[in-house]
């Protein structure tokens, strides 16, 4: 009888054993979505506070255009034909990089 319950103690699996796959997706889960949205957010947030007048944006709702003035949590759009919209500074979801067009010259007969 004593050896019954020896043996029986030592077929119950740790607490450390049982916890190891929760701790392991755990981990699993931080650097797979937590960390790489939170790099996400980082890098967005920078780019809204160096947002400068004359930078071509998108906003979140898809709207092109250039920043004409910025206030401490609003920016002045200019979408073209003399129109200024104001959004919210985190209403820009990208700032478009142009890239200059060297122009070739034409031959002239």
């Amino acid at each position: 009888m004593y050896l019954a319950q020896n043996g029986a103690d030592a077929a119950q699996p740790s607490i450390f054993g049982l916890l190891l796959p929760f701790i392991l997706m755990a981990v699993v889960f931080y650097f797979l979505l937590i960390r790489p949205q939170q790099k996400r957010q980082k890098a967005v947030n920078q780019m809204q506070s160096d947002l400068k007048k004359g930078d071509k944006v998108i906003t979140i709702g898809g709207l092109h255009g250039v920043v004409d003035a910025i206030d401490e949590g609003a920016i002045v759009i200019n979408v073209g034909g003399g129109r200024k919209l104001t959004y919210e500074r985190s209403a820009i979801k990208s700032v478009v990089e142009t890239e200059e067009v060297e122009e070739t010259p034409t031959k002239e007969d």
